[in-house]
């Protein structure tokens, strides 16, 4: 199959950009492993000792950098509807956040256990129909947040990737509802013509309600 122009500049885009190469030098399994690097430097997320939930982990790099500075202390549960490779200290589920038979696997997984950390780079496979994309991203964000209001510890973090657009402010309104602090992150690595960006919440105000298999 012949490529096309945009084909072929985003292919060039991605060889050439500098944080892909440098995530092949260093051994990160994607770009985006400096995303959550830059704000964790920042925001200081990852604790040792606690337990860690990466929504939409493939292919790991978030996983990844978690585990290292975890330092051998605390628990990781990844999840993604991809196949993610092995990660030694990553207990991996492969599903769809949004079916009820995945996400009871990874309440089962946590076994009660609260999250001082729930990451969440979801984002939905791109149809090019912009409204429709900005839709079901917005519903998969909700669908996280409902997660972490279930899940995290009171004193717990909750980072996000979601698209500037139709339901954004809602959303921030939402965040700022159920978090004592709510701030918006753009890392380096977030490319700047990218409608993307981070929402990061901490401080539960109030515990959600959890599912019967929770």
């Amino acid at each position: 199959m012949k490529r096309t122009k945009s084909g072929k500049a985003w292919m060039h885009e991605h060889v050439t950009d500098v944080f892909v190469q440098r995530a092949k030098a260093e051994g990160w399994r994607s770009r985006a492993v400096f995303k959550l690097m830059e704000i964790d430097d920042r925001d200081h997320l990852i604790r040792p000792g606690e337990t860690i939930v990466d929504l939409g982990a493939a292919p790991g790099g978030w996983s990844q950098l978690a585990v290292q500075r975890l330092r051998e202390s605390g628990r990781i549960v990844a999840l993604d509807l991809l196949e993610m490779a092995p990660l030694p200290g990553v207990d991996f589920i492969r599903g769809d956040f949004g079916d009820a038979e995945t996400l009871g696997r990874l309440e089962t997984l946590l076994a009660g256990e609260r999250a001082g950390l729930v990451l969440s780079d979801m984002a939905p496979n791109i149809s090019g129909i912009a409204v429709a994309d900005q839709a079901r991203m917005m519903d998969l964000a909700e669908m996280a947040l409902d997660f972490a209001r279930c899940w995290l510890k009171m004193d717990g973090s909750f980072l996000i990737k979601v698209f500037q657009g139709y339901g954004y402010e809602d959303f921030v309104r939402a965040m700022r509802e159920h978090f004592r602090s709510v701030m918006t992150r753009k890392p380096e690595a977030s490319r700047d013509r990218s409608a993307e960006v981070y929402l990061l919440g901490k401080g539960l105000k109030t515990v959600g309600k959890r599912l019967e298999n929770g």
